[in-house]
């Protein structure tokens, strides 16, 4: 692991940092808070995962959260997007909804994509490792948030791992790719036209089949000013099959918020203290 840079912030520390990806096949970047507390003993983690475009800079100076995290005492852990470098593919028309900066948290099967693309092995496997490893962080007390693309990530992958994370939550997240253009778009691609293979990587299509029902509540924000809540999130049809297979969901819809970092940042702070009372419990 590379050291790119850290700075002091809140009694506790940002560090941004560098590190060989084998699951991307590339160089990967992250970011971690860590909290004043973790100098006596290992803390909670959360990780965030951004939306489309952004990087794992983008929280760590947007979103607002280290005053009140170190204050909590949680480890906050920021990745990129997607993997990146002259290496690894983008979208053909350097859209900005597929190829670098919108890796979708997934596992790509096809090709060119599935060279890099394993965003969600590196989620769930790969970065945890080097994470536990090198900061005092405790693996038992994880949770997992993130925005837009990033929280569709979150969902997934929370409901997925239930083991692993104990608190879940997102802004704005992509609830049902496969009800939206994003979804369709880079579901096609990086896994193919069977529809089938998609349905692992939809937080609303996950619901309805889940073996075990997380013990605690989700927490989503929604703002009803967002340019894309009718065309691409989709939290009606999350809402709903949640509701049908019992999970218990806190769906919170704000009027006048759109879909930017005002929004996020006006409400980390409800979301930091989500995570740290289940985390704590």
């Amino acid at each position: 692991m590379e050291t790119i840079s850290e700075h002091a912030c809140y009694g506790g520390k940002v560090g941004f940092y560098r590190h060989e990806s084998r699951v991307n096949s590339c160089r990967m970047q992250f970011s971690v808070f860590t909290p004043s507390q973790a100098k006596k003993a290992p803390v909670p983690v959360i990780t965030y995962l951004a939306g489309l475009t952004c990087t794992e800079e983008t929280f760590m100076v947007k979103g607002g959260a280290q005053r009140v995290a170190d204050e909590l005492g949680l480890m906050l852990v920021a990745v990129d997007t997607s993997p990146r470098g002259e290496s690894v593919p983008d979208d053909a028309q350097q859209a900005y909804d597929m190829g670098l900066g919108a890796g979708f948290y997934l596992n790509a099967t096809q090709a060119p994509w599935n060279h890099h693309y394993h965003m969600y092995d590196y989620v769930t496997r790969e970065l945890p490792a080097l994470l536990f490893n090198e900061f005092r962080g405790d693996p038992t007390r994880q949770g997992i948030f993130g925005h837009s693309m990033g929280g569709h990530g979150a969902l997934t992958i929370g409901l997925r791992n239930p083991q692993v994370y104990r608190s879940i939550s997102a802004f704005a997240p992509i609830c049902s790719p496969m009800n939206c253009p994003w979804g369709h778009k880079a579901l096609a691609y990086y896994l193919g036209e069977d529809q089938d293979a998609w349905r692992d990587y939809d937080a609303t299509e996950i619901v309805k089949n889940l073996h075990e029902v997380p013990k605690h509540a989700l927490l989503v924000d929604q703002g009803m000013a967002d340019q894309f809540l009718a065309t691409e999130l989709n939290p009606d049809l999350f809402e709903a099959a949640c509701e049908a297979r019992g999970v218990k969901l806190e769906l919170r819809r704000h009027d006048g918020f759109d879909h930017g970092y005002y929004f996020i940042s006006t409400f980390m702070e409800d979301h930091l203290r989500h995570h740290a009372r289940i985390l704590s419990a």
